[in-house]
């Protein structure tokens, strides 16, 4: 299969993290570093005396260190980064901001911008995919058309609920929706939920939880009067934004749908087929844009 990142690509990230003097293998020896990705003990050596890359690499960068330049690894041919799978080097990118190999923040977020400003021009990014003892771990993907407005909306939402686990599912959410659309599909059914039980939670009302969403966000728009009889006929464009509202319990219906047959939370047969990543990300968006007008609302109104 041909490579979507460009060689042009590939090497102006090479080039930026050598122009920046940074360090390519981070706090960790290099074989340490590529032992993580590659199977050393395996690949050829260059030189006669050792068997393999784990003996050479030693050789020419440990016992002798300045055999080899300090970016040698870019040009090497048996890792072949310049050519090799865009898998391989998302990878090898990802590990290079490790938490292992990494612990200046400053210096990650340098290189996490170098990567993505190059890995844009062919449609690729780096996002984060969830922390270890607070720190990000990190893996490439396609670039999802419309993920800026979702990161924002979720950026939003994290500011209104100000909550640990509502931050933990809006990121989880957004990272999931190209490697795993159910996931992302389920979770922007239980961020309404979430955001409706907040509403009235904060407004000490009591909610029954034998509710289904539909209901749940039938009776959220009635703690907030928001239902189109709410709305009086002499306000301008009432007849549209009754239309808008009256809507609501259509796109909650249909989130509700479609969780319940291709989202997380229920067990599928083995011959299950889910939705495409487009798809999950017009459920998030509409859930996204529904529980931000949802929490905007009941704060204006508190």
């Amino acid at each position: 299969m041909t490579n979507r990142i460009s060689n042009i690509t590939r090497r102006n990230i090479f080039d930026f993290i050598q122009a920046e003097g940074i360090w390519w293998s981070g706090r960790m020896t290099e074989t340490d570093f590529l032992s993580r990705l590659f199977d050393l003990d395996r690949m050829e050596s260059f030189d006669d005396r050792f068997k393999n890359a784990a003996g050479d690499i030693w050789q020419h960068r440990v016992n002798n260190p300045y055999d080899w330049e300090d970016n040698w690894i870019f040009g090497d041919s048996r890792f072949n980064l310049l050519h090799c799978d865009d898998s391989i080097f998302l990878n090898f990118l990802c590990e290079m901001i490790h938490p292992l190999i990494r612990v200046d923040s400053s210096e990650v977020n340098k290189l996490l911008q170098i990567f993505n400003d190059n890995l844009s021009n062919d449609s690729f990014e780096i996002v984060e995919k969830s922390k270890i003892s607070g720190k990000p771990l990190f893996t490439g993907r396609i670039k999802i058309s419309g993920s800026e407005i979702i990161a924002k909306k979720g950026d939003t939402l994290k500011q209104i609920l100000n909550a640990e686990y509502v931050t933990q599912q809006i990121n989880l959410m957004e990272v999931s929706i190209e490697n795993a659309p159910h996931v992302s599909i389920g979770i922007a059914k239980e961020l309404i939920e979430t955001c409706c039980k907040s509403i009235f939670n904060e407004r000490n009302e009591s909610c029954d939880k034998n509710w289904d969403l539909p209901r749940l966000m039938k009776e959220t728009t009635k703690l907030l009067k928001l239902t189109p009889d709410d709305i009086p006929n002499e306000t301008k464009a009432a007849t549209s934004i009754k239309q808008i509202l009256g809507s609501l319990s259509s796109v909650v219906q249909g989130i509700s749908e479609i969780r319940n047959e291709y989202g997380s939370g229920h067990g599928k047969e083995g011959s299950f087929k889910g939705l495409q990543p487009r798809h999950a990300k017009l459920a998030v968006g509409a859930a996204s844009t529904l529980a931000i007008y949802l929490l905007e609302t009941h704060q204006i109104k508190k």
